[in-house]
Order: C-alpha cells, then structure tokens, then sequence
C-alpha cells in the first residue's frame, strides 16, 4: 500500500505542481543560471547510493584550492526564497515515483554521515529516504541530530499508512508556515560530526 500511495500521489503531485516546477526552473535559469537541477549521491534503503534531484539553490564558486566555498557564501536570495517555501524539494517527486525514495520517511543525509552513525542510527536505512518525515514535522532543521536521529527511528518502529497521511497533511501546514527551514546561525542546518554513541 505505501508503494502504491507513492506512485498514485507522486504522479498527481507532478501535474498539479508541474507549472510551478517550470516557473522554478526558469527563474533559476535567469537569476543562476544554468544547471537548473542540483543532484547528488545520498543513502537510500540498506545504504544503497541514489541520486536525490532537487532544483539547485546555490552557486558553483570555490576558494583559490578548488574547494566549494561555505553554504553561507554560495546560497543566493533566490535560493533562500525557493528554500523558504521547499520549492527545491520538490523534483524528489521523481526520486518517489522511480523507487529510490518514498513520500514519508528519514531524509536522506549526506554519504559521509554513513560511518559517523551509531550501530541504531543505522536502522533509519531500514525504510526507504522521504521527502518528508516524522523529524521534518516536529523541528525539521532546528533540533538536534540526535533528536532528529531519534525521531526518525521511532518512525521505522512506528510506521503505518495512517501515520504516512498524517505527516504529509502535517507537511503542508509546515510548508505554509515556513517552519524549521534553517538552523539558527546556520545557512542550512549544522554538519553532523558524529554520534556519541558511535563505533
């Protein structure tokens, strides 16, 4: 059933939201310039390496040694705007209906989290990554990575179409009111640096 509601949903979100992707995708290709599209090697289910697509909201510069320069740096008032609103999350839609994620679940994280993970952080790989889930409801960027950890293996225990519903209406409230979009002194959300819980 999960599987299903992520096709069925997935297919109707694309063409309701299809002229605002176009117009998102225009604006960054006049204010950014091209690629419009921003895609990356994440974890999905068991660990497995996925491309998560999103529409691209900071710029390409890097220091004198070829290095990206800090968040803070490269994300523009254009990407802030899209971010403000999670219009950037919203070409994950494809990731949905290809299979390598889901509506609801833990947001995939960056592959060089993988070894800073508890033996229990783990199990949030258990599930398919989403485009929302439980920590994205309650805190999103603002709480603590062992808060957010905790809250995403509750949902792994907890999981259930009623609960998926639930978070996806709780979404579009969240959405609306722009809540939890950064971490306060952060352009994003603060590196996770490892559990204290590891090894």
């Amino acid at each position: 059933m999960k599987r299903l509601l992520d096709i069925v949903l997935s297919l109707v979100l694309l063409v309701v939201f299809s002229p605002v992707m176009g117009a998102v995708a225009g604006v960054i290709a006049v204010k950014m310039g091209r690629p419009v599209l921003f895609t990356q090697l994440r974890p999905g289910l068991h660990g497995k390496p996925f491309e998560v697509i999103k529409f691209r909201t900071m710029l390409n510069e890097v220091d004198q040694q070829g290095q990206l320069l800090s968040d803070e740096v490269r994300l523009t008032s254009t990407g802030k705007w899209i971010r403000k609103y999670s219009l950037d999350e919203l070409p994950q839609l494809l990731n949905v209906l290809g299979g390598s994620m889901s509506l609801v679940g833990p947001r995939p994280l960056l592959m060089d989290y993988l070894p800073l993970y508890s033996k229990e952080q783990h199990a949030r790989h258990h599930v398919r990554p989403g485009v929302t889930g439980w920590a994205q409801i309650n805190g999103r960027n603002v709480i603590e990575w062992e808060e957010k950890f905790s809250m995403d293996l509750w949902y792994v225990k907890n999981q259930s179409l009623w609960l998926d519903l639930k978070i996806l209406l709780v979404t579009v409230k969240k959405v609306f009111k722009k809540e939890g979009v950064t971490q306060r002194h952060h352009a994003t959300a603060e590196r996770f640096t490892g559990s204290k819980d590891a090894g």
